[in-house]
């Protein structure tokens, strides 16, 4: 038996989402804030019988703060289970007393926190559009008027909006449903009947501080495998040693000094107290634990991490050595449980990456898989995502304060899906994690882009949330496939060279041997640019999460053509050590013929290498460089929105630059900072700073940049 499906409404930051978890091994993965550790959280309300029952009494705090107000709202957390085993038992918990004879091979799980019937009633009882009358209950609902119900066999997609208005109401429009108790959300199930205890769950959670786990009696893993041991030990085995701890407890209280003190003790509270009220009694006694479970206690671990062969104490390891012991004694902790037949074992482990090197990750990853047990885990790691079959995989993302789930295998054939695995690696699967993505075909671009990027806006593309990825190819339909409804809803960008032609091809008469072979290139080179296009813009048409942006020739072309010959002109003499060669070539480049200038840069970039060259092209980046329209395009689509606080940053970064420049006065200066100051107040409009702004920086490259961004 395994989860096949999870479902969350209204459950934290979860408004509506649906994750799906196939046999074996499952990866989730997600930006910081995207919800996974409450999503663990749910799967335990449900399954770890280690959580204290106070916890099925939900809060307030635990609806979806996206509803505005909770009231009358209901949370769901649905299981689904597939393969569920034709053993009496395992039948029994799903079918719970129904007398129904057929077996089952699905079945779902749900805890459901709603308002008590009473209330249910109420709502029921209204009349439909009566907004005002729904208002005043809802005004009157407290979290007290709230019930934790488990149900099972249920029929409803409780995250479909047209299911879940139909059962629970619809609040904009007060149309609520005569039956309080719809068939759909299954039939409860009796306190005597819960899944927790017929499975085998064990919990690791993300590793933050091995070495107080360890020192706390009740998280310590390796008090809990011993004590689970020390059930199993006779009293006979333990006969002997708690006599040798009486005899013990016995001889210390025997020295001469410790009776000796006790002597003093007594005689100097009678001197101060006198006779009457003084104790009766008093004496010192060594209190060494005579139970098993807490002689346990006494023990530690040591560990030898050196080479030295020296056992230190967990709190002398490494970060590292600390939380791969503990992540091991908790994997032992899960070999015990699963030893006890449970009707199905599951195992969710909490970024089991941290302070642990990136090939033990792999490794971890690769080994921690048993055949009848079902694996769940959350992770920051682009080693394990590189290691995880991407039909295993949710990926989290936020939109705003809500977060939804991913499932980037949906729909795709297994060809496809092979494809996309083979590209994925430690690299480019941070797209996995990233809040938008650009795409780039090389090294040129990778290393560029970035720069340029922070020299004009004054913020890395990380501080916009979008990473960029470089295919080291053309084929970015191997990965951008993942960016789709039915798949991974994040914007992408792809950035490409159209590659056409930098000069006429067509043949001419007196053209040299080079001349024509160059001519040839092109040629092809263009033929296949405008195959390519035509390949992707089909491929991305009506996709909302997909666009391309072309280079009208290549990158190192098009930087020139976008106002920045001066910067490689200033590489000349890095390139070419002869006079003659060095004098052609600036004036190729300072030329403004694009047949000349192209095929200056393009020689250049091909003697260095075409990333050498970049990194060298990159010591003359500076805020005067001009960002490429298409690539500022490509950067917008992924991120077109942009916070009151980064729009402030990059003006203000611009102002500070003109400021150092001579080109704005202190005075100029100053207004424009109260300007936004205003603006991140809001009391002037996004509209009304870009206007003031461009009369303040006329002609600032930013203001193109900026027009379409809000």
């Amino acid at each position: 038996m395994h989860i096949s499906q999870l479902t969350l409404v209204n459950y934290r930051n979860f408004p509506s989402a649906k994750l799906t978890f196939t046999k074996g091994v499952n990866t989730i993965i997600g930006e910081n804030g995207s919800g996974k550790s409450n999503l663990f959280r749910a799967i335990r309300l449900l399954l770890d019988d280690s959580m204290s029952r106070s916890a099925f009494r939900l809060e307030a705090s635990d609806f979806h703060r996206g509803l505005g107000d909770w009231r009358g709202h209901w949370i769901v957390i649905s299981l689904e289970f597939e393969e569920i085993s034709a053993d009496e038992s395992a039948q029994a918990l799903f079918l719970h007393g129904t007398g129904v004879l057929p077996t089952v091979d699905r079945a779902t799980y749900n805890l459901i926190f709603r308002p008590k019937k009473d209330v249910r009633l109420k709502l029921a009882a209204l009349d439909d559009f009566d907004n005002a009358t729904l208002e005043k209950i809802r005004q009157s609902i407290q979290i007290t008027d709230y019930e934790t119900v488990i149900t099972g066999r249920s029929t409803a997609d409780f995250a479909d909006p047209a299911v879940y208005r139909q059962i629970v109401g619809d609040f904009d429009l007060c149309i609520f449903s005569d039956e309080v108790d719809d068939p759909g959300i299954g039939s409860r199930l009796p306190n005597f009947l819960t899944i927790a205890n017929e499975v085998s769950f064990t919990y690791i959670q993300a590793l933050r501080d091995v070495v107080a786990e360890f020192h706390n009696n009740r998280t310590n893993p390796l008090l809990t495998l011993l004590k689970s041991k020390s059930g199993e030990i006779s009293p006979t085995t333990m006969a002997p040693i708690v006599a040798q701890v009486q005899q013990l407890n016995e001889s210390i209280v025997a020295l001469g000094d410790v009776q000796d003190v006790r002597a003093d003790i007594r005689e100097t509270i009678k001197a101060a107290a006198g006779e009457t009220y003084s104790p009766n009694s008093l004496s010192i006694r060594s209190d060494l634990p005579e139970e098993a479970d807490k002689l346990f206690q006494s023990l530690k671990l040591f560990v030898g991490e050196s080479d030295d062969a020296h056992e230190g104490a967990i709190h002398e390891l490494s970060l590292g050595g600390a939380n791969l012991i503990f992540l091991t004694l908790k994997l032992l902790e899960f070999r015990y449980q699963r030893a006890n037949q449970s009707i199905a074992n599951f195992l969710v482990i909490e970024e089991p990456e941290a302070h642990i090197h990136t090939h033990i990750q792999k490794t971890l990853f690769d080994r921690i898989t048993y055949d009848d047990t079902q694996i769940i885990y959350s992770t920051h790691s682009t080693q394990i995502s590189e290691v995880s079959n991407i039909r295993s995989i949710n990926v989290l993302g936020r939109r705003g304060s809500a977060c939804e789930a991913y499932q980037p295998a949906t729909g795709l054939g297994a060809e496809t899906v092979g494809t996309v695995q083979r590209y994925l690696d430690a690299v480019r699967g941070n797209l996995l994690f990233a809040k938008s993505v650009v795409l780039v075909e090389g090294d040129a671009e990778e290393i560029l882009i970035p720069l340029i990027f922070k020299k004009v806006f004054g913020l890395s593309l990380d501080e916009l949330g979008v990473s960029l990825i470089n295919i080291r190819s053309t084929g970015f339909q191997n990965v951008a496939v993942l960016f789709h409804d039915s798949r991974i809803r994040k914007r992408c960008s792809i950035i490409t060279d159209r590659d056409e032609a930098i000069l006429d091809t067509a043949p001419a008469p007196g053209d040299s041997p080079r001349l024509a072979a160059f001519k040839v290139s092109c040629q092809a080179s263009d033929e296949k640019g405008a195959a390519r296009q035509d390949q992707l813009n089909i491929f991305v048409a009506g996709n909302q999460w997909l666009s391309v942006h072309y280079a009208t020739h290549t990158f190192e072309v098009d930087f020139i053509a976008a106002g920045n010959a001066t910067a490689v002109v200033d590489l000349v003499p890095e390139v070419y050590t002869a006079p003659a060669t060095r004098t052609s070539a600036v004036a190729e480049l300072s030329s403004g013929d694009v047949a000349r200038y192209g095929k200056r840069v393009l020689t250049m970039a091909a003697n260095q290498g075409k990333g050498w060259f970049a990194i060298m092209l990159g010591k003359q980046v500076d805020h005067k460089t001009i960002l490429p329209d298409y690539i500022n395009n490509a950067i917008f689509f992924a991120r077109p929105e942009l916070s009151k606080e980064l729009f402030s940053n990059i003006f203000g970064h611009r102002l500070s630059l003109a400021r150092g420049a001579g080109t704005l006065t202190q005075a100029a200066l100053e207004a424009a900072q109260i300007e936004l100051r205003q603006y991140l107040a809001g009391t002037t409009s996004l509209a009304d700073l870009k206007t003031f702004m461009n009369a303040m920086l006329p002609g600032d490259q930013m203001h193109r940049h900026l027009a379409n961004v809000h």
